[in-house]
């Protein structure tokens, strides 16, 4: 199974092909935002893939509309919501807002 690494923190979990970044986020308690459940209505999970890139599905339509109003969207940019783990490990780098908002939704963590 792929595992998935999130930075800065480190958290890594191996999940099935098939997972979205933001279900392996949960499954790993890393700090990944996800303000709308995960409904593809915030870019709240924005994530940059830094290694296992070109191993995930296409972006479609509705995750670029998003993303085109996230902040800071790189070439390695995509929504941890749509964003489906394929054959390959990846490695996450959780943006600073994202981050933010999953502080935003678990103020006890502060």
């Amino acid at each position: 199974m792929p595992r998935v690494t999130f930075l800065p923190d480190g958290n890594s979990i191996e999940v099935p092909p098939g997972t979205t970044i933001l279900a392996a986020a949960q499954k790993c308690h890393a700090q990944v935002g996800f303000a709308c459940g995960g409904n593809c209505a915030c870019s709240t999970c924005h994530v940059y893939v830094r290694q296992g890139f070109d191993s995930l599905p296409a972006t479609e339509e509705d995750e670029e509309d998003i993303l085109d109003r996230a902040f800071d969207v790189q070439p390695v940019s995509r929504l941890g919501c749509q964003a489906k783990v394929g054959d390959r490990d990846l490695v996450c780098e959780i943006t600073p807002e994202s981050r933010q908002a999953w502080f935003d939704e678990h103020p006890e963590a502060r």
